[in-house]
């Protein structure tokens, strides 16, 4: 930034100094101590990249919360907007809407075969929120198994739902949900390995099932790929075993496709990597690629003929909003206009090559998993006793360095923990994949310095 001959603010830094500051003292803002909140303020963004007010690029390496699949801006999707601002900016969702019909009509085709119809929310949480009454509703059973290594929304109900630890500050939660241990084979809590193991991870909410009473479990809930807890992919079989559990024992499979949803790991959803059909679906995010709030309720044939002579108990104001059913539109086009998801696919692959590159030359590096363009490194003092560079739900000086210094040269990374998540948009140019993945490698060495080596 620049002053004048007489070291007075420019009027450029006075705005800027003004919103940081209205910033500070009018904004309540997630998940941070708010006298320690300093982020800079985003005025545009393109594709892959975003910048502040003063004018420091950053290439979007996380798609800001694994959302921004379609990059910033996405011309098609904005022009959806305009245009259906200029016709119809909202009506009650009790009354019919073209967008809306049209999504939902477009969802069908492209989740798993058995789903058919769609109930619009504003976001995940509430998805998973109105996914957990429906399962209630269709089954007349009140409990749900969850996992801990899981995250399903910020509200009470999915808070609750999570395993993650942000829920301890939210309870008590709400009643009748049961956690299992996690497909977490870097880490497995029976100290197993895949394949002897006979995925007793599986297994073991089987177990859970029986221990609480087939008559009493509703569903199961799981992310098939778990997000903002490590990017945990589950073995082959799991997701199959899981699907052979519930239908044995009567009880429905909720998959929480809400990170994983629109291409992210090289499919439309992460469910189908198993080919694993379930019997509801929540997603949000990459539904509208972030640009307007949405989330989707999509259940199979049997469970919606179940409320054809049946009251919904369910409604919000905002239900399947105009704007955001027409962006959502416009966002499923795009993905199968560009073929972005089996662009995802290949540079994933890229990705995880890279990120493999690196696990031979850095220490730090425990474990390199992901699908798509959906990847976590996870990040060790002791590659041989596998000690976390950061303890569980803590930090590290390390990792807080590199996501500083990332940023600072123009390159935005997600850290949680002692793992990296590594997310970009799907329209993310090779060009600028190397160039983000060779300033990671480049950075690598100040974990490197807390190793045991």
């Amino acid at each position: 930034m620049t002053t004048d001959s007489n070291h007075t603010p420019t009027a450029g830094q006075s705005a800027h100094a003004e919103i940081r500051k209205l910033e500070r003292d009018y904004v309540m803002h997630s998940w941070c101590v708010q006298s320690q909140y300093q982020a800079p303020v985003v005025v545009g963004g393109e594709g892959a990249t975003f910048w502040d007010m003063d004018g420091q690029r950053y290439l979007d390496f996380s798609s800001q919360a694994m959302c921004n699949n379609l990059g910033h801006q996405h011309p098609k999707v904005v022009a959806a907007i305009r245009e259906q601002a200029s016709q119809l900016c909202f009506i009650q969702g009790s009354w019919g809407s073209i967008p809306r019909a049209r999504l939902a009509q477009k969802l069908a085709q492209v989740t798993p075969p058995n789903l058919v119809k769609t109930f619009f929310t504003n976001g995940g949480a509430e998805a998973n929120e109105n996914a957990l009454k429906i399962a209630r509703w269709f089954t007349g059973r009140n409990k749900i198994i969850t996992r801990y290594r899981s995250y399903h929304g910020a509200s009470a109900g999915a808070m609750t739902l999570s395993g993650d630890p942000r829920r301890w500050a939210a309870e008590p939660g709400i009643p009748g949900v049961v956690r299992a241990l996690d497909a977490y084979c870097y880490r497995c809590s029976f100290g197993l390995e895949y394949p002897s193991c006979g995925l007793r991870c599986a297994e073991h909410i089987d177990e859970l099932i029986h221990l609480e009473g087939p008559d009493k479990v509703a569903a199961v809930l799981v992310e098939p790929i778990v997000g903002s807890n490590g990017i945990i992919v589950p073995p082959d079989g799991y997701m199959q075993r899981l699907r052979e559990i519930c239908t044995a024992n009567n009880v429905l499979l909720i998959c929480d496709e809400v990170m994983t949803g629109f291409g992210r790991t090289g499919k439309w959803f992460a469910s189908q990597h198993w080919d694993v059909e379930p019997d509801i679906l929540v997603t949000a995010k990459g539904l509208t690629s972030a640009t307007v709030p949405l989330g989707a309720v999509v259940i199979s044939n049997e469970i919606a003929s179940f409320f054809n002579d049946r009251t919904l108990f369910a409604g919000l104001t905002y239900l399947g909003h105009p704007l955001a059913c027409a962006a959502g539109l416009a966002a499923v086009e795009a993905y199968e206009e560009e073929g972005l998801i089996g662009r995802s696919q290949a540079l994933g692959e890229r990705m995880l090559g890279r990120l493999r590159e690196m696990q031979q030359h850095h220490p730090s590096i425990g474990e390199v998993r992901g699908k798509g363009l959906f990847a976590a490194i996870e990040l060790v003092k002791d590659r041989a006793t596998r000690a976390p560079l950061a303890p569980f739900n803590g930090s590290s000086p390390a990792i807080a360095r590199i996501v500083a210094e990332g940023r600072k040269r123009g390159v935005s990374f997600a850290a949680r923990w002692n793992f990296f998540i590594l997310a970009p948009p799907l329209v993310i140019t090779e060009d600028e994949l190397d160039q983000a993945l060779d300033l990671l490698d480049e950075l690598l060495i100040y974990a490197d310095e807390e190793t045991t080596r």
